[in-house]
């Protein structure tokens, strides 16, 4: 039966730390999803060929939750994927790409400090089939302190969590290009 489970799980080693170092945005396309090669749970290749837009991100408030959500009555189970980005300092490049990614409903690919067991960061793509909606909030600020910049979030309801990503194809120019920012 697929709803099985097949392993247990013993207690890790405390060598993990959380936090993201980069979030990519990618734009929307059925192909994606269909065209993707995914095995053990894992993309190991897109075809055809992706470009992921790097939006470099520091300090504590940046994260990536996932919620299973299921319903005995009803036989159905989902996950929802959430992410909270802090993006700081306002500028009219930024504000039109975020404008654009709230126009549309992106593929988001998270990247962790967390390193998997070859010591490479890990990488998850949320909005694999359905695309994510981002939400942008402006901020300026009242204090000198505060921040003048941007809190965004990001929304994606999908059948799967997020799958996981080889990390040998992010940048490879085979399967994903990295656009990085300016």
């Amino acid at each position: 039966m697929a709803c099985d489970i097949t392993a247990g799980r013993l207690e890790p080693c405390k060598d993990s730390v959380g936090g993201l170092k980069a979030v990519y945005f990618v734009n929307y396309s059925a192909a994606i999803a269909s065209g993707a090669t995914i095995t053990a749970g894992e993309i190991t290749g897109f075809n055809p060929l992706i470009s992921l837009y790097k939006f470099d991100l520091k300090g504590t408030n940046n994260s990536f939750d996932e919620t299973n959500e299921n319903s005995r009555d009803n036989g159905t189970s989902f996950w929802t994927q959430t992410g909270t980005l802090v993006l700081k300092k306002q500028d009219l490049t930024t504000q039109t790409q975020l404008k654009a990614l709230a126009y549309g409903r992106p593929l988001v690919v998270v990247e962790y400090y967390a390193k998997d067991a070859n010591d490479k960061n890990i990488f998850r793509m949320a909005g694999f089939e359905n695309g994510c909606e981002v939400t942008v909030n402006t901020a300026s600020g009242a204090a000198m302190g505060d921040l003048n910049g941007y809190n965004i979030t990001f929304t994606g309801t999908e059948v799967e969590p997020a799958h996981f990503i080889d990390p040998d194809i992010i940048g490879d120019d085979t399967n994903t290009t990295v656009v990085p920012g300016t």
